[in-house]
């Protein structure tokens, strides 16, 4: 994630470099915004250990190697494409979409910000200047040493963010990421630049699809109580 952050400067001071000292917007914007959310991601970094990537997934070969080779590689792909194929993009096309890449990274940090302030004060913090409506879901966890089975709790929200889309929070990150490819100017560069933004797509619906069967598993007729009153999962109205 370091690598990520610092290789979108460095690639903005070599794509000025070699092109005669000219600024390249659409990179240098797309390089300041991930900076950005990876400032975010840095401060919210407590809030990653509760996600499913660490919960289910845990540290094996998949996340490590992803981590160490496939984020270095594919994450920067579209700065790195930059450094030799400029992007052409004017000062206020550039800014627009910067613009429109910092909404998706604010409103990504605000949604989860929003649920660990609920989770913290179990249920009893406003959300959105109202009394939060949640499920309070049971399940069972036992004990491998000893066999003992005890029953636990959890508060699912279904207001603010999490009251419009179960997994809400992944159409801000991937507004952030589409507008990153899309300061790569595809119309010019083709495709390629938008590899990131697919695979994340991509990624992101696996994850609300495993995330579901995952909650359904472990909460059953509460988590389907949930989803009546949360029906999508990424996007109001569509999915």
């Amino acid at each position: 994630m370091t690598y990520w952050q610092l290789a979108g400067l460095s690639y903005c001071y070599r794509s000025y470099t070699l092109h005669d000292n000219t600024i390249d917007w659409g990179l240098f914007f797309s390089a300041l915004s991930q900076y950005l959310y990876l400032v975010k991601f840095f401060l919210w970094e407590m809030g990653y250990m509760r996600s499913i990537d660490i919960i289910v997934d845990r540290a094996g070969f998949e996340i490590q190697w992803g981590c160490l080779v496939w984020v270095p590689s594919v994450y920067s792909l579209h700065t790195r494409f930059c450094v030799q194929n400029p992007t052409h993009l004017s000062f206020s096309t550039a800014g627009a979409l910067f613009l429109l890449s910092m909404a998706g990274v604010v409103l990504n940090y605000l949604a989860d910000r929003e649920r660990d302030i609920f989770r913290a004060t179990a249920g009893k913090t406003p959300v959105w200047g109202k009394p939060p409506k949640y499920i309070t879901a049971e399940y069972e966890t036992t004990d491998r040493t000893t066999g003992i089975t005890t029953t636990k709790k959890s508060l699912l929200l279904a207001s603010g963010f999490w009251g419009m889309a179960r997994h809400f929070q992944y159409f801000f990150e991937l507004t952030a990421a589409w507008s990153w490819c899309a300061l790569a100017n595809p119309v010019v560069n083709g495709v390629l630049p938008l590899f990131y933004a697919c695979f994340l797509t991509y990624l992101l619906i696996d994850r609300a699809e495993r995330d579901s069967k995952k909650c359904h598993a472990k909460y059953g007729v509460y988590y389907e109580e949930y989803c009546k009153l949360v029906p999508y999962k990424i996007v109001p109205g569509l999915y």
